[in-house]
């Protein structure tokens, strides 16, 4: 009988410090520090975040550890988010990983973060209750700093067939959310007002990019151009309105994501099709692919809601294959920031 494989995983990219504990691709543990000094500011506080992560890090392991029930000392190999993110928030995970895996003196695996959100689907559950997609099929990868269809051809050949040529998706409900005063971060408060209001109350500009490149620019130009002139007619109009707007801002998103979504899988003939990022943790996305599932028949996968965040699981279940591999990183690989599938 082949001996378990235990994967610690770490996750520092953004403003959350998180620790993960797999057996195999069984998740044991999965614990996560949001840091809350950032809504004061309406958005992420690069030097903010690296403070916190530096307070946060030895704590968050050390429970991951002690939920898991093991001790470090079981551990197979650490993985860990190398990039891209703050390069503030991912030097405290990088070094933390490199020294805990020096002193250890077992393997040490990078992980790309994008990758991570993709590979969240493969995590399983003590019971076992996760249906897995299988190869190739298509993602679409929505966060605050990504839009993104990718294929899926193993978990480690990852085709890009088209991405956001400025905003994602997550940073423009953001944005539109700050403008209309509602705070930070604006993807739950739009979700929850969108809930109670009419997506087709107003229209707003739509891009007009070829192929399965988004842009999202547009749309929130229009979106502020369209608040300053309403603004004008009646100085309340966003308090009286703000559960349409919310509605039609989320509709126009949704539906600039899922046009591109099906010509993706028009092109490639792929109806396994995912959602992945933070995003996705967005009802009236959840509710066009359960829409377009039945319309095409498409087998759709949506991630657990604990999945959809910054987590380490997705870390640690991208670590797992690697290891399997021994894909192993040398301790002198550096971080990085950049936006981009290795």
């Amino acid at each position: 009988m082949a001996k378990d494989v235990y994967i610690l995983g770490i996750e520092s990219s953004c403003d959350d410090t998180s620790a993960a504990v797999l057996r195999n691709n069984v998740l044991l543990s999965n614990v996560t520090s949001s840091q809350d000094v950032h809504k004061a500011y309406g958005g992420v506080v690069p030097e903010l975040a690296s403070r916190a992560h530096q307070q946060n890090i030895v704590p968050v392991v050390d429970q991951a550890l002690k939920r898991a029930n093991i001790t470090k000392e079981q551990l197979s190999a650490i993985a860990f988010t190398r990039g891209p993110g703050l390069m503030g928030s991912l030097l405290v995970g990088v070094s933390f990983a490199k020294g805990m895996a020096r002193a250890l003196n077992i393997p040490l695996i990078d992980v790309n973060h994008l990758q991570g959100h993709v590979m969240a689907h493969f995590i399983q559950e003590e019971d076992n209750s996760n249906t897995i997609p299988p190869f190739p099929f298509l993602c679409l990868l929505v966060s605050g700093g990504n839009s993104q269809i990718v294929k899926i051809n193993a978990y480690n050949d990852i085709e890009v067939l088209g991405q956001t040529i400025d905003d994602a998706a997550g940073e423009a409900i953001d944005k539109c959310s700050k403008v209309m005063g509602l705070g930070y971060p604006g993807g739950p408060i739009i979700d929850k007002l969108a809930r109670q209001g009419n997506p087709q109350a107003f229209t707003f500009a739509r891009p007009n990019i070829p192929n399965m490149d988004y842009s999202f620019s547009g749309l929130k130009t229009s979106f502020l151009y369209s608040l300053n002139k309403w603004m004008k007619e009646d100085s309340d109009f966003i308090e009286k309105n703000k559960n349409d707007l919310a509605a039609s801002l989320e509709f126009t998103i949704v539906d600039i994501l899922m046009k591109k979504l099906r010509l993706a899988v028009k092109t490639t003939g792929i109806k396994h099709v995912a959602v992945a990022g933070g995003v996705s943790a967005n009802n009236g996305l959840r509710n066009a692919f359960h829409e377009h599932a039945a319309k095409y028949g498409w087998t759709i996968y949506i991630p657990k809601f604990g999945y959809t965040t910054d987590n380490a699981a997705m870390i640690g279940i991208t670590g797992y294959f690697k290891y399997l591999d021994k894909q192993f990183c040398s301790i002198d690989k550096p971080a990085f920031s950049k936006v981009t599938f290795e």
